[in-house]
């Protein structure tokens, strides 16, 4: 038993807020809290990209087009905020790309942090918690995470770290409990890496020097993964209080992640068909519908397919000689638990910040949509299991719940997360 010690905690937390006493590590404390809506972080769906996909100018320039996020973005109206409410759900996770806030001017910077005060109100109105999540954006050619937060020397650290400062003063502002800042998402260094412990402490430093009693949300390295928060010492962060800590989850990959785009590996564009759990399907017919999308491709040359092909024959027979079930996903959250438990930490207070899995639909060719839905189940199922509140990924795009147009709820994903069709 480390510093965390139940005790302790209690002790640490009353001292700070009101809000510090709905985050202390007693299980016992939990519902009575929750039910008073004292604080808003058991069941959450991330908001992707209502702050993101943005409008920078390309290189030399190091600004934004305003305003700098796309007009085509799917945005949640008041409206969407409320019916997500009525589905179960209690809190947003909300992923905002700091670029614009750090190549602005003062006058647009205000302009833009007025923006996002305008989304917290927003939430809160509707009933909902949020977690401001400052999740820097890797596509971009200047403000992107290795500028910002690959070690305290990075070119932008500093501004970046003052940003956080001023996020959580402003946030202090809002309904305590209700409001969170999660000042990194997935940091890339290794999971015992001493940089992203400096960096992690020297933002919640700054963040303490604005607010003494706003939530931060931490978490380790290895892109925020399981194997990240079992290697995280959370000893020095004591001193931080009040913390929620997180992880994300998206394992197998190669189901979770069949035919995204965005993955640099070959065996990701062609992937398609891959059942779950494994055992409702196999693997000759997954290899044909591999077969089929990569004759449909006329980007890639034939050698290139070849190549990926055979790469993708090997880690689908690996996939389905391990059969992996809901077993799998409760070995991978049980070191989460098991992190927790040895800690003194109350699995509460650990949260599932991410899960989800890229859907079958007019833009994407990967899950069939009824294996989607039991692997969802299967993970948030798993991790109330164990305690841990969560936060699906996404509310729009192809991982969504929610469509992008018509603000249709996907009756599937409700289903599977448990949640109930609002009236």
């Amino acid at each position: 038993m480390t510093g965390w010690s139940r005790r302790r905690v209690l002790r640490t937390a009353l001292s700070l807020a009101p809000a510090a006493v709905a985050l202390a590590p007693l299980s016992s404390a939990t519902p009575a809290l929750a039910a008073s809506g004292e604080w808003r972080f058991r069941r959450g769906v991330n908001a992707w990209p209502w702050f993101a996909l943005t409008r920078e100018f390309p290189a030399p320039r190091t600004d934004y087009a305003w305003p700098p996020f796309q007009s085509q973005r799917p945005v949640p109206t008041p409206e969407d905020l409320r019916r997500l409410r009525k589905t179960g759900l209690d809190f947003i996770r909300l992923p905002v790309d700091p670029g614009p806030f750090l190549a602005a001017d003062a006058a647009t910077r205000g302009k833009l942090l007025d923006m996002l005060d305008a989304a917290v109100t927003a939430t809160i109105d509707a009933g909902l918690g949020i977690i401001v999540n400052v999740q820097a954006n890797g596509a971009t050619h200047y403000w992107n995470p290795d500028r910002m937060v690959s070690s305290t020397a990075a070119p932008a650290f500093d501004l970046y770290r003052a940003l956080i400062g001023e996020l959580a003063g402003r946030l202090e502002r809002f309904t305590p409990g209700m409001v969170a800042l999660e000042p990194v998402n997935e940091p890339p260094q290794s999971c015992d890496s001493n940089v992203w412990s400096q960096i992690q402490l020297s933002l919640l430093t700054a963040a303490r020097a604005s607010s003494a009693s706003l939530p931060m949300v931490v978490t380790g390295g290895c892109g925020s993964m399981v194997s990240g928060l079992a290697a995280l010492d959370p000893e020095p962060l004591v001193p931080f209080e009040p913390i929620l800590f997180t992880f994300h989850f998206y394992e197998p990959y190669l189901f979770s992640h069949q035919g995204a785009p965005w993955m640099r590996e070959p065996v990701y564009r062609a992937l398609n068909n891959v059942p779950w759990p494994a055992s409702a399907g196999s693997l000759d017919a997954t290899l044909a519908s591999v077969r089929a999308r990569m004759a449909r491709d006329t980007e890639t040359s034939e050698a290139d397919k070849k190549a990926a092909y055979a790469e993708t024959e090997r880690v689908l027979k690996v996939y389905f000689d391990a059969r992996p079930d809901r077993w799998f996903i409760d070995r991978y959250l049980s070191q989460a638990r098991d992190w927790a438990d040895s800690h003194g930490i109350a699995p509460e207070r650990v949260v599932l910040g991410e899960f989800g899995a890229l859907r079958t639909d007019a833009r994407y060719v990967a899950a069939p949509n009824p294996d989607r839905a039991r692997y969802i189940a299967d993970v948030r199922q798993s991790a109330e299991s164990f305690g841990f509140p969560w936060a699906f990924w996404d509310l729009f795009d192809g991982m969504g719940m929610m469509d992008d147009t018509t603000r249709a709820l996907d009756p599937a994903m409700v289903e599977a997360l448990g949640l109930r069709m609002p009236e």
